[in-house]
């Protein structure tokens, strides 16, 4: 790796939220030094696609100047319809030769074309069942928003050293803190606002990354129009319920039945990997300010064994910044943020 002492800013760009972490990876353990979670403007997203990128640098730099941070160097992610991930086989052959291949399979597998997307790809070290042939993780990125993320980051002040996959950075963070086991086939899914990320790591490789265009809104969307009040008391329902705080009975009925709206979603893509794969996943790690809607867990857990993921489980924490409640409000909001941050110029 290179830059290893240098200190990256992970930025994690929600439709509702904005999360960054700042994270030392020079020490002996990584130590999470500084976090910052602020509000999108809602008139810079729609969709969970980026609406006004101007604005969302001025809130970026403005959290910046309010977490007291002289690194200037960052890292962000690219998320939803913009980056596609895919799982390929291709014929086995010397490394050399393997971009001029991978151009021709993109021509196959991503429905954009081709220049107008960034391609990359990584060698699986997993075996495809057939001696003459190799696994490749394809992905590929569309340059327009590749730039919107980029000039976001430029545009707050900051240098913007790295743009990942979400997805990637999700499975980081679970690495970081967990290990890499062996054997062991886990999925992750970060529950997002309008977006949510879902990925199947395979002895310590990620082997499948897919993002849902759903998340927590689709909760406060069917409480608003069940119950025929504003999306912002709706809100207020789901995390009052969630707190404990008393609510209309018919919030609870909605949530439930709403759980299953993503749980069929989930589902749909475990289905699709166990298609494609003969390896059964043990355990599905969840995180996300939406997998906080009371019962999530739970529902989750009656498809597959399931586990709250622990962001801060192998990570050094700053006493002078974190109390223990205050880790225990982010805990759901900052794992892509600190796989962000976690990255490093030089990075596979």
């Amino acid at each position: 790796m290179f830059f290893k002492n240098k200190r990256i800013l992970g930025i994690d760009i929600g439709s509702s939220s904005i999360k960054i972490a700042e994270v030392d990876v020079s020490r002996k353990v990584n130590t999470l030094q500084n976090f910052s979670l602020v509000s999108t403007p809602p008139q810079a997203t729609a969709g969970g696609d980026i609406t006004d990128p101007g604005l969302l640098s001025d809130t970026i730099r403005q959290a910046v100047t309010e977490l007291g941070t002289k690194v200037k160097s960052a890292s962000s992610g690219l998320w939803g319809s913009s980056v596609i991930v895919k799982r390929i086989s291709i014929p086995k052959m010397e490394e050399s030769l393997i971009p001029e291949q991978i151009r021709w399979e993109a021509e196959q597998y991503i429905p954009y074309d081709l220049n107008e997307v960034n391609l990359d790809y990584k060698i699986l070290n997993i075996s495809s069942g057939q001696a003459d042939t190799m696994e490749i993780l394809l992905v590929a990125a569309i340059q327009e928003v590749v730039y919107t993320v980029s000039d976001i980051i430029t545009g707050a002040g900051l240098n913007c050293e790295i743009l990942d996959v979400e997805g990637f950075a999700l499975a980081n963070c679970f690495e970081a803190n967990y290990g890499i086991s062996r054997g062991q086939v886990v999925g992750l899914i970060n529950v997002g606002s309008s977006v949510s990320n879902f990925v199947i790591i395979e002895n310590g490789e990620v082997v499948f990354s897919r993002d849902m265009p759903l998340g927590g809104i689709i909760y406060t969307n069917e409480i608003a129009k069940t119950l025929g009040v504003s999306m912002a008391e709706a809100e207020g329902m789901k995390l009052g319920i969630s707190s404990g705080q008393p609510v209309p009975d018919e919030v609870s009925a909605v949530i439930e039945n709403t759980h299953d709206v993503l749980i069929e979603e989930i589902s749909g893509n475990l289905e699709f990997y166990h298609n494609t794969s003969t390896s059964q996943i043990g355990k599905i790690y969840y995180t996300g300010g939406g997998s906080g809607t009371v019962g999530f867990g739970e529902a989750l857990g009656k498809l597959v064994a399931s586990e709250q993921l622990d962001p801060f489980l192998g990570l050094g924490i700053n006493p002078k910044v974190f109390s223990r409640d205050y880790l225990r409000q982010i805990r759901n909001f900052c794992s892509v943020a600190i796989g962000l941050g976690l990255r490093q110029k030089g990075d596979k």
